[in-house]
């Protein structure tokens, strides 16, 4: 990882922008990918030496105005266009600071165990799994350790069983992490998983360098459990308001659909194997 983050953020997804996409007409031999710098600096409105130096890392501290500019000159969807404000240090309307917590409360670790007949688990930015309740034990079990989602799907070989279309879950899980460095890209934990990453799979690498940046969404995750076969699952993601940075996910299977007769097996089976084990909150906290 540099130091340049803004900068290499611009010139990434510069690279992903054809003239046609933003109606300006192509002239020339094209000797970059995507759009040339004055191109962009015009569509912004910004001076192009100025645009130059945004992207050399010589200047850092752009304005609101130049930033939004940018944005629709970029055509930043809203993720993105939040993901660029962070990098330049204005986050607007963003009041969350970048401090972290890893321990999951008790009272929603009561709240998860709640939820017996849906997998509900807690993650902080870089996707570490924090706690996670009695079914979503059983949905990544075939996993070893289910600690971190990126590492899981990546660095482990279950992940390309489990995930049915594993490209999809894989530019997801990038894009995520990509989300998480906005707030804070020098992050310790957050540099050793890339660092970890980018040395195993060069499938990892190539899509952080795409920097595609977006937060959770609600696309279906369609996943095939060795325990109980297909599965196709819808999810909420609900912030956690007292410990910044930390994510409620919440998956739910259709009533009455095979997936949901499947996760109810899983469950059985899963509440079997357990059955010798010390009696307790279902909930596993990884944080201790």
């Amino acid at each position: 990882m540099t130091d340049n983050h803004l900068g290499d953020f611009l010139r990434a997804r510069r690279a992903d922008l054809r003239p046609e996409d933003v109606d300006m007409a192509s002239y020339g031999t094209r000797k970059v990918a995507g759009l040339r710098r004055e191109e962009v600096a015009v569509l912004a409105g910004v001076n192009v030496d100025y645009y130059t130096r945004l992207e050399q890392g010589r200047e850092r501290n752009p304005s609101p105005q130049v930033l939004d500019a940018l944005s629709r000159a970029l055509r930043l969807d809203t993720d993105a266009r939040a993901h660029l404000f962070r990098l330049a240090g204005q986050t607007p309307g963003d009041q969350v600071g970048t401090h972290t917590t890893e321990r999951v409360g008790p009272a929603l670790r009561q709240l998860m165990d709640g939820y017996p007949n849906t997998p509900a688990l807690v993650l902080n930015r870089t996707l570490d799994i924090l706690a996670a309740n009695a079914l979503a034990d059983a949905l990544y079990s075939p996993f070893d350790p289910a600690d971190n989602l990126a590492r899981m799907t990546f660095l482990d070989p279950a992940g390309r069983h489990f995930y049915t279309d594993w490209d999809r879950a894989a530019q997801a899980t990038v894009a995520n992490l990509r989300h998480a460095a906005g707030f804070d890209p020098n992050q310790p934990r957050l540099r050793a998983l890339v660092r970890t990453l980018t040395e195993h799979s060069p499938q990892f690498t190539r899509l952080w360098n795409a920097h595609t940046v977006r937060g959770k969404t609600q696309e279906p995750k369609h996943l095939l459990h060795p325990d109980v076969g297909a599965l196709t699952l819808t999810y909420q993601a609900f912030d956690v308001r007292d410990a910044p940075g930390q994510q409620l996910v919440i998956y739910h299977a259709e009533p009455g659909s095979p997936s949901a007769q499947a996760l109810g097996l899983l469950g059985s089976l899963h509440a079997a194997r357990r059955h010798d084990e010390p009696v307790g909150p279902w909930t596993r906290d990884r944080t201790t």
